[in-house]
């Protein structure tokens, strides 16, 4: 039987719990998931390495998964607009089931090898694309599928699964093994497999954004400012990093779009927006490479 399937035998009286122990008893469970992600550190730090210079040669993030995993997958595609300017063609969710088994479970669509195959063609996958294949047992079929398709086209793969020598984590180029053992509910990975996903999935993106250039110092720089909130956010950060009041950080971000890597190099170098852009293209993007420049 899978770890991830094997009854806890230290909680066979789970229902049986006081309301108040019974909470204690599934938090503390989900620190098994931080210790699981911190095992498999340095799996993620070669994921990052090698995913780099495929995302600076124009590739995508690929995400591929059923179920939970694939809806923690969709949740980590569609964050990376917001938080890092990372184009949504350039980070592609694929779900078992499509669009609607992000809201209502479709039966079978997990099982269907060819089916993973199929979508990873539909989406033109390249040796420039860069595939995150997600699934807490290791052995779900349609990850299997786009997983070998995903090889065959050249692309990197990475596989993350929650059971040791788990088929996602062997067959792809870097397996990313999340050991979490059995739940406290047996059987339920939404549980501390689904957050130790989360975990290892939040890691890698920030982690290669980070190497992107998207972040300064530890300061959130490259955000697409599209709603109230986000704008008082990059007001804040624009005057933190550059020192200048709030009044001056916003005029200067109204003049480039509220892009806040610009209005910093602007601000700081006390130059027009449009020089601080060029400088920026030149510097990669890097912030601190253009205040060097």
């Amino acid at each position: 039987m899978l770890n991830t399937e094997t009854p806890a035998p230290q909680h066979a009286s789970l229902d049986q719990y006081p309301t108040a122990e019974l909470v204690n008893v599934l938090v503390d469970d989900q620190y098994k998931a931080v210790d699981a992600v911190r095992a498999a550190a340095p799996r993620i730090a070669a994921a990052v390495t090698a995913a780099q210079p495929r995302m600076e040669r124009g590739g995508r993030l690929v995400y591929v998964g059923a179920g939970t995993s694939g809806r923690l997958g969709v949740l980590d595609s569609v964050e990376l607009y917001p938080t890092f300017s990372w184009p949504h063609d350039r980070a592609v969710a694929l779900l078992a089931g499509g669009t609607d088994a992000m809201f209502v479970a479709v039966e079978g669509a997990e099982d269907d090898v060819d089916q993973g195959a199929a979508d990873i063609r539909n989406a033109n996958v390249g040796p420039d694309d860069v595939v995150l294949a997600l699934a807490a047992s290791g052995a779900t079929p349609y990850v299997l599928g786009a997983l070998r398709a995903a090889r065959a086209a050249g692309a990197l793969t990475i596989g993350f699964a929650n059971n040791p020598e788990a088929p996602v984590a062997g067959e792809a180029e870097i397996g990313v093994t999340l050991d979490t053992g059995p739940e406290a509910i047996s059987g339920s990975t939404r549980l501390k497999a689904g957050t130790s996903q989360k975990i290892a999935l939040n890691t890698f993106s920030s982690a290669l954004m980070v190497r992107l250039n998207k972040v300064y110092g530890n300061l959130m720089v490259d955000l697409k400012a599209t709603n109230a909130k986000l704008v008082r956010r990059a007001i804040r950060l624009t005057s933190f990093a550059t020192g200048a009041d709030e009044e001056a950080a916003r005029a200067v971000l109204a003049q480039c779009d509220f892009h806040v890597k610009v209005a910093i190099v602007a601000l700081s170098k006390n130059i027009p927006v449009e020089q601080a852009r060029a400088l920026l293209e030149s510097a990669r993007g890097s912030v601190r490479a253009a205040l060097a420049g």
